[in-house]
């Protein structure tokens, strides 16, 4: 006896039978039951998922006679009458089946529609099914709406294609269409699993999860990877040969590689790309792999609660997800996407991919770790007024990034007192203090304090233009702003906020404080992300703050960046004061028409030790 493929043997043959489209299954069924019948169906959907499998079942459901011969319509057929036997051995003579694929001209068509005049010859309906009705040509098309339209009663119409777009609209209105989906990797690995005990065959869950994910929503071909797998395994199904078999990576390597990429160690990367090139691995399967584990890692990230469902079986995916930075998974994960299409562009696939995943390595920058966000690396400038220029409006975003020169504590480190960076801001006079001796808002800088430079030719003073931008936004100082500005200096000083987390910080105003509870105001509603705030509340939380954090959206009046761009904008405005009022200079300008180049005068660092 000839062996019969598993996809041919353990096609459905009841709608009970099918796994993955109840939806239809269902809407089929009612329709059967209550013989609310259609004249045409229209069956879309990917290779592999039921469409022709459908139409034998509808077929059986329309001509079942039952068991004992006095059978009706039913959306259970017996299997055992005539009609149910004859279609399927394929021997029914009113069930017609034509592949437009090979058969797309009017001739094959009107040739069909011929057989539409006579009634059926056994069964209670004539069936028509046409599959891949897309290849039809459009004079075909044509030939057959109108009997399409208006079919004897006696008469079905089974459309299946899996491109629906190509179908006319004109066929597709007089259709009732279904759109049978792709099945699920979990649907399809039961499913596996069921027809292996039948089959006496045994096979590893990891093999059958290879199998599944393999074929991409089409049972057909995992059914027929099945049985590719128990040839090569030599009537066992494991692990190791069907990803032998399949090409595919093994998660290992795609540890490997992640973790490089979280460390920066871009030694590992090239030598575990040329592993797998050894190994005859594949390098689209290496991609698809990691697009697997980074989707993971984003959803721990993202909502940990889900992460014991989402990798109980992989704790190192858990470890992964707290070395690499959200935003570096998820530009590793788009990375990983779009390199997979490029790899047929390259004369090398595993050199693509070794550039795909150098590509990473490359947007990270210099001495970024697992456990440290990503900071943009800047010239060397002295003081936070760094990270702000002195023309620079409240509305700006504004960042402050520590000295490149200083050493950086470990981002758990607790938080004693602010830097002398920090510490050495100039203290602007709040409301509440107004009756005490004033404080100074801006020493005037000595002239050892002012960067001496070359005389040029040029333009006006920058005094009115520092000026006038620190009166765009005018900052109204408040008790809660003097406590909430030195908190967000310890935090950035510590190295505990970055990136948005600092520009949140940096950018709101703390309005109240219920005990635990912190009410703060944001001017821009793109800094209010969930995850922004829950990592401010995280860092709060280790500098000894246990607060609660809501934020609302505002007018900002008292924020740390409005402190620290009027702060810049004193400094830079007393030390061009200083330089126009300087007697040299004044003689210079006279006597040789002198002109200071705009732009050229900078206040040095006010506290000696970042002076170098």
């Amino acid at each position: 006896m000839s062996y019969l493929v598993l996809a041919r043997k353990y096609r459905p043959k009841r709608f009970a039978e099918m796994v993955g489209q109840e939806h239809v299954v269902r809407a089929l069924g009612n329709a059967l039951s209550t013989q609310r019948l259609h004249h045409a169906y229209l069956f879309t959907g990917t290779r592999g998922v039921g469409k022709t499998t459908v139409s034998r079942i509808l077929a059986k459901s329309l001509n079942c006679t039952g068991a004992d011969g006095t059978g009706g319509i039913t959306d259970e057929p017996c299997g055992v009458c005539p009609a149910c036997s004859d279609i399927d051995n394929g021997r029914f003579v009113d069930y017609t089946e034509l592949d437009a694929a090979s058969n797309r001209g009017v001739d094959e068509v009107q040739a069909l529609l011929e057989q539409a005049v006579y009634k059926p010859v056994q069964g209670r309906f004539k069936v028509f099914m046409i599959d891949e009705v897309h290849m039809l040509s459009s004079t075909a098309f044509n030939a057959m709406l109108k009997t399409l339209e208006e079919p004897p009663d006696y008469l079905k119409f089974v459309l299946a294609t899996t491109d629906p777009q190509k179908v006319p609209v004109t066929v597709l209105s007089r259709c009732l269409q279904f759109n049978l989906r792709p099945m699920a990797p979990e649907t399809v690995l039961e499913h596996l699993t069921a027809v292996l005990q039948q089959e006496q065959v045994e096979a590893e869950p990891a093999a059958l999860k290879l199998l599944a994910r393999a074929a991409r929503g089409s049972m057909r071909d995992a059914l027929s990877l099945t049985d590719q797998a128990i040839a090569f395994g030599a009537g066992r199904l494991e692990e190791a040969t069907v990803r032998q078999m399949l090409g595919s990576v093994d998660h290992t390597h795609v540890f490997t590689l992640i973790e490089a990429l979280a460390l920066g160690d871009g030694k590992t990367v090239v030598q575990t790309a040329e592993n797998l090139r050894l190994n005859g691995l594949s390098a689209a399967s290496t991609l698809e792999e990691m697009t697997v584990v980074l989707q993971r890692m984003a959803v721990i990230q993202a909502v940990p609660e889900l992460a014991p469902a989402q990798v109980q079986d992989e704790p190192q995916t858990i470890r992964l997800a707290s070395m690499l930075p959200a935003d570096e998974t998820q530009l590793l994960y788009s990375l990983c996407l779009q390199g997979r299409a490029e790899l047929g562009l390259a004369p090398d696939e595993y050199a693509a991919l070794t550039m795909v995943l150098l590509r990473l390595l490359a947007f990270k920058p210099t001495g970024s770790s697992p456990l440290a966000e990503k900071k943009t690396p800047e010239p060397a400038r002295t003081g936070i007024d760094r990270a702000v220029p002195s023309s620079a409006s409240a509305d700006q975003p504004q960042t402050v990034k520590p000295l490149a020169n200083t050493p950086q504590p470990a981002q758990t480190a607790k938080i004693s007192e602010p830097p002398p960076s920090l510490r050495s801001l100039p203290v602007l006079e709040s409301p509440q203090s107004r009756s005490s001796p004033p404080r100074q808002a801006a020493a005037a800088p000595t002239p050892e304090q002012v960067l001496a430079v070359p005389v040029r030719v040029a333009a006006q003073s920058q005094v009115d233009q520092a000026s006038s931008n620190a009166s765009v936004s005018p900052l109204v100082l408040t008790e809660e702003g003097d406590f909430w500005h030195k908190t967000v200096a310890q935090l950035v000083a510590s190295d505990l906020i970055s990136a948005l987390v600092r520009e949140l910080a940096l950018q709101s105003q703390l309005v109240a404080r219920d005990g635990e509870h912190w009410l703060l105001r944001i001017e821009r509603e793109s800094l209010n992300a969930s995850n922004n705030r829950e990592r401010l509340q995280n860092a709060l939380r280790t500098a000894d703050h246990p607060a609660t954090l809501s934020v609302e959206v505002g007018w900002v009046t008292d924020s740390p960046a409005k402190r620290i761009a009027q702060a810049a904008a004193q400094r830079q405005s007393a030390a061009e004061k200083l330089i126009y009022e300087d007697p040299l200079v004044q003689n210079m300008m006279r006597d040789f028409d002198a002109k200071i180049v705009p732009g050229s005068i900078k206040p040095l660092d006010p506290n000696p030790q970042n002076q170098g």
